[in-house]
């Protein structure tokens, strides 16, 4: 009896320990996570720019959310799941209407990946109207 619980013990273990080495995962590996839009004119309006990343994993990745620190700030990003080895892109547009002067600004995205939250940064200085 005891040498039967122990092998049917170790067996389990062994599978249970096998799956979890090959537990698949997703992974966002973005090419730059900062963004400098120098110097932009108020009168001019927003501003966008776009963050490309690519699913370096082995599981479909999704972008479960991406939240910008301010209002003037709005990210857009793919609803749809990010294949392995597929990319995709983060659309961020800054409004620099009477913001006159030094900005910074964060997004965060949090995904289903290996990293479940990632901050990109977005910077520059808004000339004012005259």
């Amino acid at each position: 009896m005891t040498k039967r619980f122990f092998i049917a013990f170790f067996t389990i273990c062994m599978v249970t320990l096998s799956g979890l080495a090959q537990d698949k995962t997703a992974e966002a590996t973005f090419k730059v996570k900062s963004h400098d839009f120098g110097t932009i004119q108020e009168a001019k309006g927003p501003v966008s720019c776009t963050f490309e990343f690519t699913n370096t994993g082995d599981k479909p990745l999704l972008i479960i959310d991406a939240t910008a620190s301010c209002g003037c700030t709005r990210p857009e990003y793919p609803t749809k799941p990010i294949k392995p080895g597929k990319t995709g892109k983060i659309k961020v547009t800054y409004s620099p209407i009477g913001r006159p002067g030094p900005f910074k600004k964060t997004v965060t995205v949090k995904t289903n990946g290996k990293e479940r939250s990632t901050k990109l940064f977005i910077e520059g200085t808004v000339v004012p109207k005259k």
